[in-house]
């Protein structure tokens, strides 16, 4: 065996022993619960819109709750904003602009980890304005709880002004009045 090759074998067995030795860690950490829940993976997060009741219209705006489910089997965490987009009929894609923040509704939360057991759900503030200004027709809306590609289609039927759509971060309570 040459050096050269006595060398590469020599780090390909470190490199794989330290692979195995950091994924027995992880796994230990993880089912001990001592290094907390780790992040939401694509697909454990399922998007829906929830009715804020009469307490979200006025003035010409309308909000709804958004509401985040972990459909997992262990507790996650994630953070920010929700990812929106909306469409129209057939799915086809509509200009969107997403404002973050405080919304006519509720005082904005700021970003912060949030974590859900299985089962549990977040919310987030979603509001716009339907005066008929350069008015997008809604019908349905993107839903994306980490801003990633992984998002949830739900029926909106709906006009929104510009295509504008004001919301929270995401809270681990309903967002209350501002």
């Amino acid at each position: 065996m040459t050096m050269r090759a006595l060398r590469t074998a020599v780090t390909l067995a470190a490199a794989a022993a330290l692979a195995a030795g950091a994924g027995v860690g992880v796994a230990s950490a993880a089912n001990s619960g001592a290094s907390g829940a780790g992040e939401c993976q694509p697909g454990t997060l399922r998007a829906t819109t929830t009715s804020a009741g009469g307490s979200q219209v006025g003035m010409n705006h309308v909000g709804v709750y958004l509401k985040v489910a972990n459909t997992g089997k262990s507790a996650c965490t994630f953070s920010g904003y929700p990812g929106l987009a909306l469409e129209g009929a057939g799915h086809t894609a509509l200009k969107t602009t997403a404002r973050h923040g405080d919304t006519y509704f509720a005082q904005d939360p700021g970003v912060h980890k949030v974590t859900l057991k299985p089962g549990g759900a977040a919310y987030a503030d979603m509001v716009w304005t339907h005066t008929g200004a350069s008015t997008a027709h809604a019908k349905y809306l993107q839903i994306s709880p980490t801003g990633s590609n992984a998002h949830s289609v739900v029926a909106f039927d709906q006009d929104v002004d510009n295509g504008t759509l004001a919301v929270t971060a995401w809270s681990a309570a309903r967002p209350g009045a501002s």
